[in-house]
């Protein structure tokens, strides 16, 4: 692990973090076009911060810990959007929707319960739910509501919040880029 603080990953993910209350507050006054560009540039600096730390072997547990935070952040910012702009499209949904948003709390809350901290385990179930995430969001901003996409997403983003449940519930430490379940459980046997 990388254990400088400067780094391309987390300025990325600082700049996340700190753009939380400007996105939240074109959401707040209903000026979509800004929101969304902002939200975009959001989730593209998130797919960058990422790839960057780990093609240029820059990941270091703070930058774990500033993405973890940056992207609850971002995903906060994206529900607060649904919400104020497209809560007509979700009317219908609602069920599945909320079963989407507990589980994600939950397997935040977990995490701050168990390991005073926000999660940074890094899943591949996650990141794939991330990038899944990311475009039903582009999707949904920029050309409306789409069935089959929202249904991936829900979908993937429950066995993902449960496989980070599980993980969170049988390990004793919370650490940086734990795979899988699959893989906790293997290591667990060594």
């Amino acid at each position: 692990m990388n254990k400088k603080i400067i780094t391309i990953p987390n300025i990325l993910s600082f700049y996340r973090i700190i753009s939380f209350p400007i996105v939240l507050y074109f959401a707040i006054t209903k000026i979509e076009n800004i929101f969304v560009i902002l939200l975009i540039i959001n989730l593209i600096t998130d797919i960058l911060d990422g790839f960057i730390a780990r093609k240029f072997n820059m990941q270091s547990e703070l930058g774990a810990r500033l993405d973890s935070i940056a992207d609850v952040g971002t995903f906060i910012l994206a529900i607060t959007g649904i919400f104020i702009f497209k809560g007509n499209d979700f009317a219908p949904h609602l069920l599945s929707f909320f079963a989407f948003l507990i589980l994600y709390l939950l397997s935040n809350v977990v995490s701050l319960i168990k390991f005073k901290r926000f999660p940074s385990l890094h899943l591949y179930s996650w990141k794939i739910g991330g990038y899944i995430q990311g475009i039903f969001f582009f999707i949904l901003f920029i050309f409306g509501f789409n069935i089959y996409a929202y249904f991936i997403m829900v979908t993937w983003g429950i066995l993902s919040f449960t496989e980070h449940i599980i993980i969170q519930l049988i390990i004793k430490k919370m650490k940086s880029n734990a795979k899988g379940l699959y893989w906790v459980l293997k290591n667990k046997k060594n």
